[in-house]
């Protein structure tokens, strides 16, 4: 008798098969942006839209993330790319589960989100960049991290003491300071559902 257990990976029903159960192509839409920019709001808000219309999502941001499965990182530069690491594979699971999952990370720099994106793959990853300034950041500081970032609190603050990198070709790029979330929202959820709706030659069986 072996001691050994082995995934039998052919025994498990593939990521069409679930997709074709849940009537929908699973992605993985990933919003970046500074604390404060809205990426939460946006990615809720797409959830509630997406979920209204019939499609299965899953939202990931700090709030479930950070109290669980990464609860033990810190916020250097090791630990920040160690935890959108374990983020994208957490998604990758997610992908082949055939579900849509929403992102919402500050992931400031291009190498990280890089190393995000060939975890999920090029095809699924949906970047979104919330680009909201960080002075309208500042103002909506209700935490007042920021506040605490510049007298020096809190180290490794990104776009006080740790830079944002601008992704350079985002899906789609939102200023969440020039229009109402929900005008938001809705411009993503059109943009959004072509990438996400089975087409009928796409269903099997």
């Amino acid at each position: 008798m072996t001691t050994n257990i082995h995934t039998t990976f052919d025994k498990i029903y593939d990521r069409s098969k679930k997709e074709e159960f849940l009537n929908q192509l699973s992605k993985v839409i990933w919003f970046t942006g500074l604390s404060g920019s809205g990426k939460t709001t946006l990615s809720s808000g797409l959830e509630k839209t997406l979920f209204a219309s019939g499609y299965f999502c899953q939202v990931l941001d700090s709030d479930n993330i950070r109290s669980g499965i990464n609860n033990n990182l810190s916020f250097t530069e090791a630990d920040r790319k160690e935890n959108i690491r374990r983020i994208a594979e957490v998604c990758k699971l997610y992908l082949n589960s055939g579900v849509i999952t929403l992102c919402a990370f500050i992931s400031p720099t291009n190498d990280i989100r890089d190393m995000a994106r060939s975890i999920i793959g090029e095809e699924d990853f949906i970047e979104i960049h919330v680009s909201t300034p960080l002075d309208i950041c500042e103002e909506r500081d209700v935490k007042g991290l920021y506040a605490k970032a510049r007298n020096g609190k809190i180290p490794n603050f990104t776009g006080i003491s740790s830079p944002f990198e601008v992704p350079e070709d985002p899906f789609s790029r939102i200023d969440t300071s020039k229009q109402p979330a929900e005008e938001s929202v809705e411009q993503l959820f059109e943009k959004i559902l072509p990438l996400v709706k089975l087409k009928a030659e796409e269903t099997r069986g």
